[in-house]
């Protein structure tokens, strides 16, 4: 197969989901002989990462959809680097490809959209412009069809996390912060913010008896926030941003995921293949990766007193997590950064070849 040159776009001026994939990307195309190009946010952390993994990369600053400096400059980094594909990652991204692309029609652009809401400016911003979409879930699929998108032109191809060759050594939270040994430890994973599910807490911590909420302890990884608090009742302590991720995500046991939209949920996958439990609102892509009572539980979209419930069903029977964990290591193999690299590999062949 012809070896390709990609250039990836990127505007994400945080480390989120959508960064991560898209260094796993860049890192999984190199693996399999291509040459892939990232161009990030000025001081981002994906183009920290991207050069501290030894990867060609590039900053611009993208200060808006339609920024014409910024525009150029991706511009001139495609006239000295000549790609055979342009992959765009996000929204910003995706605008500012299409201005640094006019007139050269030859070159193609694939977008991956992550987030599963019915797009806006259909007509402006996708148009056969776009040679192809990446949708990573069904659920963004259909999202994009209901906005009137050809389902032909977009292809799923849901993200991935590593393969964890070998076992991580859990974090012990309960000795670094005096809890005791009988509490159960629930994590929330992520950034802290509103879409994510933060405001729920309070809700669902007070729906648990008390007797349950005495054993709870909840940990917040990620954010900037760090220090002990009380949620609804039940001890807490965010954390702040964690550089060493699995270790602290292993240490829990179980992790909740009060997400209120979802492209698909790389934290819930994450936490499974470490073998940590999940329970999460059945929302967007969230289903296609948890089999409610099987490898975690799914609970209503919004429902806070049915995932106050399903916590402490997990809470109060060991052997029950236990089962489920087991199962969600098995299943978080299918959601891998290989199958996804292959994924897109086939897209950007499928493109090219017309």
């Amino acid at each position: 197969m012809k070896r390709l040159r990609v250039l990836h776009l990127d505007s994400g001026a945080t480390w989120r989901g959508g960064q991560r994939q898209a260094l796993l990307l860049a890192l999984g195309l190199r693996e399999r002989g291509h040459e892939p190009f990232l161009i990030g946010s000025a001081a981002s952390p994906l183009v920290q990462r991207a050069r501290a993994e030894g990867l060609a990369v590039s900053s611009v600053r993208m200060r808006a959809d339609w920024d014409l400096a910024a525009a150029r400059k991706i511009r001139s980094y495609m006239r000295t680097w000549r790609p055979d594909i342009v992959h765009a990652h996000d929204a910003r991204s995706h605008a500012l490809s299409m201005l640094a692309l006019m007139g050269r029609r030859r070159i193609p652009l694939v977008v991956t959209r992550r987030v599963a809401f019915t797009p806006r400016s259909v007509r402006l911003k996708y148009g056969d412009r776009v040679a192809r979409f990446i949708a990573i879930s069904n659920a963004v699929r259909d999202a994009m069809v209901a906005g009137g998108i050809d389902a032909a032109r977009i292809e799923v191809v849901r993200s991935g996390v590593p393969v964890r060759t070998r076992s991580v050594e859990p974090r012990d939270w309960r000795g670094e912060l005096g809890w005791p040994e009988g509490s159960v430890l629930c994590g929330v994973v992520g950034a802290m913010s509103a879409e994510k599910g933060i405001g729920s807490l309070e809700a669902i911590a007070k729906a648990m008896a008390p007797a349950v909420r005495g054993k709870t302890r909840l940990l917040l990884i990620g954010g900037k926030v760090a220090g002990d608090s009380t949620i609804g009742g039940v001890i807490a302590h965010s954390a702040g941003f964690v550089n060493d991720i699995d270790p602290a995500v292993a240490g829990l046991d179980m992790l909740w995921h009060p997400s209120r939209a979802e492209g698909l949920g790389t934290a819930i996958i994450d936490a499974m293949s470490l073998g940590v439990v999940p329970v999460a609102f059945a929302t967007g892509g969230v289903p296609e990766v948890i089999r409610s009572d099987e490898n975690g539980i799914l609970v209503p979209a919004g429902d806070s007193l049915g995932f106050a419930d399903a916590a402490s069903r997990l809470i109060g029977d060991p052997e029950l997590r236990h089962r489920l964990a087991q199962s969600a290591r098995r299943s978080a193999a299918s959601f891998s950064a290989e199958a996804m690299t292959k994924g897109t590999e086939a897209v950007y062949y499928a493109v090219l070849s017309g």
